[in-house]
């Protein structure tokens, strides 16, 4: 069980882009998790469309069928293995077909799938993309390819993605690859390795590329915006100490900011996910120095209990993080702000998620992402930790998170009635065709009548109602940054 307020992942969708002249093969690919996966996706997409392979969305006609994972939850997994029996009633019919997991999930269970299970050609881990071509080959000699071979330098800077079923206003910018950070209860460091950054230059150009291209919004991404730091493509390790690294040429996360903000000021710009004990104030000053860097952060905090986040292994206590919490409303009024919360972690008392709960109070969080404790194999808590939480208990206290966090985002969007806010038209409403939807700078979905607008227009929109999600109101104009 999961629940989550305003899903701004695409969980399992196939993706498209126009095919490039004279490539014969199919490639039908999906996406499930993390914006980072569809981002690599993109790249993975772009390595492909070199081999011959154009996208499709028909199942039925690949030649070659992908599917991006993700090992954070067990559901996640578990989705992943319907879809690869679907692949395969459909490869019977179709036995030239080829079938291959990448990311997370391929880096876990490595040759699991090849050896046990037999359900898949091809086993691809999150840095060895740029090896498909060999793997390719090696599938159609008859053998079974597999690498999953984390690496501690790739970031694929030197790849344009290219982008795929998108809306040609809002795309993906990786900067980071990778984690550091070693929370008991999170797959990611052992499934897509050592951090590090991306030559920031690369980033300068993906972006420029994006905005001559139309778009109008980019979104900075990363396990950990906030470490970010280059300094000429070292490891953190390979520095001895905190003076060395300020003596090489360096550029940290609050100055890529400002570098991609004056780049492209009428281009917006976002960034996730930050983690409290790396976010620095030199980044909230540069948020409020730039118009067009938008007022919102993803701000995981997992427990509201100083307690439960030692066993988290989270690096700040509830105090840290309300302190920080208080340091971004001082520098940025009206910033939004979500979450990520875990309910039913190992030894979690109701003392602990009553502290989930006031914090929760303090903040008012206008979303957030609300899971019950999966445990994952392999990582410290599944092998140190007993999940001694009963399943009605975590059902229980995630449905009070969930029902609480829906009165904060009430709380939150009514501040925006009678207000006037600007907002990039992205799609069409789905619940009608005669309105657009669109998100502020919060990060909050609004929805108002097409009149003459268009996707891609930046529109202030007068605020007249509002659910617990969703702004709703009028265009009255065009805004400047048109």
């Amino acid at each position: 069980m999961e629940e989550k307020i305003i899903d701004e992942n695409k969980q399992g969708e196939s993706l498209v882009l126009e095919g490039k002249d004279g490539n014969q093969k199919k490639l039908y690919i999906e996406s499930y998790g993390c914006q980072m996966n569809f981002s690599d996706s993109e790249i993975v997409a772009s390595i492909l469309a070199e081999q011959g392979f154009n996208t499709t969305q028909q199942l039925e006609e690949a030649d070659l069928v992908l599917v991006n994972t993700c090992s954070i939850r067990d559901k996640a997994e578990q989705t992943v293995r319907k879809r690869l029996e679907k692949y395969n009633a459909v490869k019977r019919i179709n036995p030239t077909m080829k079938v291959g997991v990448l990311g997370c999930m391929a880096e876990r269970l490595k040759s699991k799938f090849l050896e046990e299970e037999k359900i898949v050609d091809m086993v691809v881990g999150p840095d060895a993309y740029k090896d498909l071509p060999n793997l390719l080959k090696e599938v159609e000699e008859g053998r079974d390819a597999v690498n999953v071979i984390l690496s501690k330098d790739e970031t694929y800077g030197d790849i344009s993605p290219v982008r795929l079923g998108g809306n040609g206003v809002t795309a993906f910018v990786s900067i980071t690859r990778g984690c550091d950070n070693m929370c008991t209860f999170c797959v990611v460091p052992f499934t897509r390795g050592r951090e590090r950054s991306r030559d920031p230059q690369s980033i300068l150009n993906e972006v420029n590329d994006l905005a001559s291209k139309g778009y109008k919004e980019v979104t900075l991404l990363g396990q950990n915006v906030d470490s970010y730091l280059w300094y000429g493509g070292g490891l953190k390790k390979d520095f001895k100490n905190a003076s060395e690294i300020q003596k090489a040429t360096a550029t940290n996360f609050a100055q890529l900011l400002e570098m991609v903000a004056q780049a492209q000021p009428k281009m917006r710009i976002r960034f996730s996910t930050s983690n409290p004990q790396d976010m620095t104030e030199d980044v909230l000053h540069s948020m409020a120095k730039y118009d067009n860097i938008c007022n919102y952060i993803h701000l995981p905090v997992q427990s509201g209990s100083t307690r439960i986040l030692k066993e988290m292994n989270r690096q700040h206590t509830r105090e840290e993080y309300m302190q920080l919490i208080d340091t971004i409303r001082e520098i940025i009024p009206g910033c939004g702000i979500s979450q990520d919360m875990i309910s039913g972690f190992p030894t979690e008392t109701e003392e602990d998620h009553k502290d989930t709960l006031t914090l929760m109070e303090y903040v008012k969080y206008d979303f957030g992402f609300m899971f019950m404790y999966s445990e994952r194999p392999g990582t410290l808590a599944e092998r140190k930790l007993e999940d001694d939480i009963p399943e009605e208990v975590k059902k229980r206290r995630l449905t009070e998170i969930v029902n609480l966090q829906q009165q904060h985002s009430a709380y939150r969007t009514q501040e925006f009635v009678g207000k006037t806010v600007e907002v990039l038209i992205e799609k069409e409403s789905k619940k009608s065709d005669l309105n657009w939807s669109g998100r502020t700078e919060q990060n909050t979905v609004a929805v108002f009548p097409k009149e003459h607008y268009k996707v891609g227009d930046f529109v202030w929109v007068k605020i007249n109602d509002c659910t617990s999600a969703t702004l709703i109101g009028e265009a009255v104009g065009y805004s400047e940054n048109n």
